[in-house]
C-alpha cells in the first residue's frame, strides 16, 4: 500500500489539499475526525476535556503513535491518504504497515492562518490571536513541528487556490507516477 501523509499547522490547507487529491479518487481517512469521533464517545472521566485535551490525554495514556494505529484500522487498497498526521511517532506506525509512504507538509504563514480558522468558523476554530498560539503550542508539543521539518517535501500555500491546487497536482503526479 502506498500511503500520502498530509500534515501541516491548522489553516495551512490540509483541507484543500485532500479535496483535490479525492478529485482524483484518492481514499482518505483525517485524523481529526478519529479524534472528534473518540472525543464524542469519550468516558465520563474525561467529559470535561476539549477535543485539544482529549487527544493529548490519548497520547499520553496510549502513545503517541495511538491516533495512527486507530486510522490504520480504517485504511485498505493500494494507495491511502492520511489527513492531519501529527507527529513521527504516527509516521513510524505507518510506515511499520509499508515502506511506500511520502509525507507533506503543507505550510502557510500564522496570521494566513489564523484568519482561515476563524473564517471557516468550526467548532475549536480560535476565538483570539492568543487562543491560536496556544493552539500552535499544543500542536507542536505533539511533535508537529518535528514531522514538518522531516518531511519528504513542503508545499507553501501562500497564494491563490489555483496556484495551490497546481503545486498539489504536480506533487500527486510524481508521487503516484
Amino acid at each position: 500500500m502506498k500511503l500520502i501523509v498530509v500534515t501541516g499547522m491548522p489553516g495551512a490547507g490540509k483541507e484543500e489539499f485532500l479535496n483535490i487529491a479525492v478529485r482524483r479518487d484518492i481514499p482518505f481517512i483525517r485524523m481529526g475526525d478519529l479524534v472528534r469521533e473518540a472525543h464524542a464517545n469519550r468516558s465520563d472521566a474525561d467529559e470535561a476535556l476539549n477535543v485539544g485535551q482529549f487527544a493529548t490525554i490519548e497520547r499520553e495514556r496510549y502513545g503517541y503513535n495511538i491516533w495512527a494505529k486507530r486510522a490504520l484500522k480504517r485504511m485498505s487498497g493500494d494507495i491511502f491518504l492520511v489527513d492531519g498526521c501529527r507527529s513521527m511517532d504516527e509516521v513510524l506506525a505507518y510506515r511499520g504497515l509499508t515502506d511506500d509512504v511520502d509525507v507533506v507538509a503543507i505550510h502557510s504563514s500564522p496570521y494566513t492562518r489564523y484568519e482561515r480558522l476563524v473564517k471557516r468558523g468550526r467548532d475549536d476554530a480560535p476565538q483570539t490571536f492568543e487562543e491560536f498560539k496556544d493552539r500552535d503550542s499544543r500542536e507542536m508539543g505533539w511533535g508537529l513541528s518535528d514531522l514538518i521539518a522531516l518531511s519528504d517535501m513542503i508545499i507553501v500555500n501562500d497564494g491563490t487556490l489555483e496556484e495551490f491546487e497546481s503545486k498539489v497536482n504536480k506533487f500527486l503526479d510524481k508521487v503516484l507516477s
